[in-house]
């Protein structure tokens, strides 16, 4: 694991699979997400809203989200190591900059990092630090600048973000969703409820969401065997952990797992 920042663009970030980003799941680092090209949409911690041009984004480690992004997206991406020196929110964050000096100001920072990074050159890692800490500035004077006009949750962000925690700690456990509302104190028509009202997805949509970013990122980007990925996500057998993949993806794990594979391999060639 990296001890400094990186800096990546969105499509590398997705690693050329548009999953990556588009299922429920979480990330080891921070990201500040700065878009500067197209128009997506986020459901963060099971919030959805929608983001364009010049729209910076903070997503905590550990935090579930997922990202929709038109073709004609462009951005970049800054991984900055969860528990290191450098400080980041910790809670998800979304900034529209209108004022074209700060655009200018962050587009600056992030075009430094990535020329850093692409040169490689001596104390390299203390220069991406450095930028580092001049970014996380930045971020904190525009979350300043952001912090009067910002709502105040709903009840119903309230419900939607306890769940969406509870999924991101307890997916691997196999539990159904009306298991988590009886935990939340919900019944699960509520909670599937207010889950379309505040993320445009049902409960149980968010829950396979995050079970199946992690069944594709064990299989695509993994050796383990079937069996032992079905058991880690809490799976009763192998069988209903293979009908589950087929059914979200139309292909088995084994050969979701090969193509995969393939890709890579023509990617590289």
């Amino acid at each position: 694991m990296s001890d400094h920042p990186r800096i990546l663009t969105i499509t590398q970030w997705a690693g050329g699979a548009n999953w990556a980003l588009e299922l429920q799941h979480s990330c080891a680092d921070h990201a500040l997400i700065w878009q500067t090209r197209g128009q997506g949409r986020c459901v963060i911690e099971g919030i959805r809203r929608g983001f364009g041009v010049h729209t910076a984004l903070a997503i905590p480690a550990g935090t579930p989200f997922s990202l929709e992004m038109n073709k004609q997206t462009f951005g970049l991406v800054c991984l900055v190591p969860a528990g290191g020196p450098l400080l980041m929110p910790d809670t998800p964050t979304l900034l529209r900059i209108r004022e074209a000096q700060a655009q200018a100001e962050l587009t600056g920072i992030l075009e430094a990092m990535q020329r850093e990074q692409n040169n490689n050159r001596s104390f390299m890692d203390e220069g991406l630090n450095a930028q580092g800490a001049l970014l996380t500035i930045w971020l904190r004077r525009a979350m300043i600048a952001e912090e009067a006009a910002s709502p105040k949750n709903s009840a119903a962000e309230r419900l939607v973000r306890a769940y969406a925690a509870l999924i991101e700690r307890d997916y691997t456990t196999g539990q159904p969703m009306a298991d988590y509302a009886q935990t939340l104190g919900v019944t699960p028509t509520h909670l599937t409820r207010t889950c379309r009202q505040c993320a445009g997805q049902t409960a149980s949509d968010l829950l396979t969401e995050r079970s199946l970013h992690a069944a594709r990122t064990l299989l695509e980007r993994g050796e383990r065997p079937v069996a032992q990925i079905a058991a880690s996500l809490g799976f009763n057998s192998a069988g209903y952990f293979s009908r589950f993949v087929q059914h979200h993806t139309g292909l088995t794990p084994s050969a979701l797992r090969k193509g995969a594979r393939s890709d890579t391999h023509v990617n590289v060639a």
